[in-house]
């Protein structure tokens, strides 16, 4: 798979380290000749140009990219270079990082993005993910569907503990990814079981968060009465 990164600061050049030791061809864009260091990441092929201009991207071959990552330090920068992927070049997957979280309403498919990362709230999520049980937890936005990776821990007392995959009456619009119980992943097949303590993983529609929550921690006495 080709990525093409525009920003090879910290963030991009810690990206393409990680998608390059995965077996992916990387390329790295950006207009500081400060910041083009082969020798930090020198399996990646490097460009050294402004990823906000057309002629730029014709240089980077931008319509043979799988996927485009934008991933600079200004939001202003990675909205230009979102739409330019998807508009002009039909990236199919574009990812874009959100500095500022006030900003983080305009990273959207109207933008020509796929996954905004805003790395100030999974940060807040984090923590609320390592000391919330029960609570819902929203981790990552996807632009199309409008739809989120949230998480939950299940409570001791949830209804549906002790309950098979199968046999839970999900919330439409929402699926259950994984299930993470101490250092296993499980896949959720219909016959696995659900028990306290287990992090559930869903994408769901933004507008059955609530429900899916209500779902997941209700007490069985109050399912009862």
């Amino acid at each position: 798979m080709r990525v093409a990164i525009a920003g090879a600061g910290a963030v991009g050049r810690s990206i393409a380290g990680e998608l390059l030791e995965n077996g992916h061809e990387v390329l790295l864009v950006d207009k500081a000749p400060t910041a083009i260091s082969v020798e930090r990441v020198p399996q990646a092929e490097w460009l050294l140009a402004d990823a906000c201009e057309i002629t730029s991207l014709d240089e980077a071959a931008l319509q043979r990219c799988h996927v485009v990552i934008a991933a600079t330090g200004d939001d202003k920068v990675n909205l230009v270079v979102s739409l330019l992927a998807k508009t002009e070049y039909g990236v199919p997957r574009v990812v874009a990082r959100v500095n500022n979280p006030k900003n983080e309403w305009l990273f959207t498919e109207a933008w020509g993005v796929d996954v905004a990362v805003s790395t100030p709230r999974l940060m807040s999520a984090l923590v609320e993910e390592a000391v919330s049980v029960g609570d819902l937890v929203r981790l990552l936005r996807f632009s199309h569907g409008d739809a989120n990776l949230v998480e939950l821990t299940l409570p001791p007392e949830s209804a549906i503990a002790g309950t098979r995959v199968g046999d839970v009456a999900w919330p439409q619009d929402t699926s259950l990814v994984t299930i993470i119980r101490g250092s296993r992943v499980l896949t959720p097949g219909a016959e696995e079981t659900l028990e306290a303590g287990d992090e559930l993983l869903f994408v769901a529609a933004q507008a059955r968060e609530e429900q899916l929550e209500d779902l997941l921690s209700v007490r069985r006495e109050d399912a009862a009465g």
